[in-house]
């Protein structure tokens, strides 16, 4: 097919930095809560709903927004919502007082949905046999960017003030922009013949009507929940525990390259075995990871150890749940891929949010228990619903 020409390998590693540079924009404030909350006067669980803000904007732009991927043309819909992300960033930086910060951080959440405009259409020019290593590659990107961001916002915390890390994104974003417009492939399909209103309105039908992404939904909830129980409040614990800054929270961000490496061969093992293989481990990874943080996460290397772990394990559960709502159906790609996509965010709004009210109330144990609810839950969809064994093929 003349779509899956274009597919260069050239192009697929464009699409994986590309999608990792724009997510990085979400996690900038993990490891940065406890100066915004000194800058601010704020408590660690106000700061933890900033946080929680973010995501839950970027759920509700995958909710309103990624679904324009199967109606406008997406080579310039991406570059449209990397503008207005750009602006955002830019108000953020601004910002003189909290109030302002949370709209700010809000509306990042909002406009940075490019990547998930970009990854189905990485699997709709995709060849069928190939999905799950192409979906490998950019994910791969993805999670760069969310790994890189937490060090990257953390180193420079400490070397500058923190509003300037939005500043420097921005200037980023700015750059990568101009790379897409010269580089990117453009669509083929143009505009279609669809009005919105009634394509948000079958995102519901969606959900019930295909058993496969409703299983992928669950467990991208669920085991994005969990990760982001220990990123929301691992600079807190840092602290109290080690007497650590952001710079330390952001360097252990960079642990999560294990995860970064296995994208590919997490993707090719989705093609060969089994999807339903992959997300199980993906469940195990998250769930020794947490036993972890609990029984050894006092000592330094127990923390790492986890750390590792649970980027697998969150790893292992996006590439094959990605690969699994890339097969349904080419032609509402971006709408399933919304659909995914916003229950695997609202996840991590609220692992955010339970986080940091039990680190609140109840230290680090309460964080653990919160995480197993998360893993039960995981469990029991994986087993009444369950996942494919084999991806569709077109």
């Amino acid at each position: 097919m003349k779509e899956q020409a274009t597919l260069s390998r050239k192009t697929i590693l464009l699409m994986a930095v590309v999608t990792g540079v724009i997510v990085a924009n979400l996690n900038f404030i993990q490891p940065i809560e406890n100066l915004i909350a000194a800058d601010f006067d704020l408590s660690k669980a106000v700061v933890g709903m900033l946080a929680m803000v973010t995501q839950l904007g970027y759920a509700f732009g995958l909710l309103l927004i990624v679904p324009l991927g199967d109606i406008f043309n997406r080579y310039h819909l991406i570059q449209f919502m990397m503008g207005l992300s750009i602006l955002s960033l830019l108000l953020a930086f601004w910002s003189p007082n909290a109030g302002v910060f949370a709209v700010a951080t809000a509306l990042v959440g909002i406009t940075s949905v490019a990547p998930q405009i970009i990854i189905p259409y990485a699997g709709y020019l995709a060849p069928s046999l190939q999905r799950g290593k192409v979906l490998g590659i950019v994910l791969s990107g993805l999670l760069s960017g969310i790994l890189l961001s937490r060090s990257f916002s953390g180193l420079l915390g400490s070397v500058m003030p923190w509003k300037n890390i939005y500043l420097v994104a921005a200037a980023i974003d700015l750059v990568f922009l101009a790379i897409v417009h010269y580089q990117l492939p453009h669509d083929a399909r143009g505009h279609q013949n669809l009005r919105y209103w009634p394509v948000i309105r079958m995102l519901p039908k969606l959900f019930t009507t295909q058993k496969a992404l409703r299983g992928a939904a669950i467990n991208g909830f669920c085991l994005f929940g969990m990760s982001n129980v220990l990123w929301s409040t691992l600079a807190f614990y840092l602290a109290a525990q080690y007497h650590l800054g952001s710079n330390v929270a952001g360097l252990l961000g960079l642990l999560g390259v294990a995860g970064v490496i296995a994208a590919p061969m997490i993707g090719t093992l989705v093609d060969q075995r089994s999807p339903r293989l992959t997300v199980g481990l993906g469940m195990v990874f998250s769930g020794v990871a947490f036993g972890i943080f609990w029984l050894v996460g006092h000592w330094l290397l127990g923390l790492i150890v986890g750390i590792v772990l649970l980027d697998l394990g969150t790893q292992f559960s996006q590439v094959s749940c990605q690969a699994i709502v890339q097969s349904l159906n080419r032609q509402e790609s971006s709408r399933n891929n919304s659909v995914f996509m916003f229950s695997y965010f609202l996840g991590g709004s609220i692992g955010t949010l339970a986080a940091t009210w039990a680190w609140s109330h109840a230290g680090w144990n309460g964080v653990c228990g919160v995480a197993v609810v998360f893993l039960v839950l995981a469990v029991l969809s994986h087993f009444v619903i369950g996942e494919p064994e084999k991806l569709a093929t077109d």
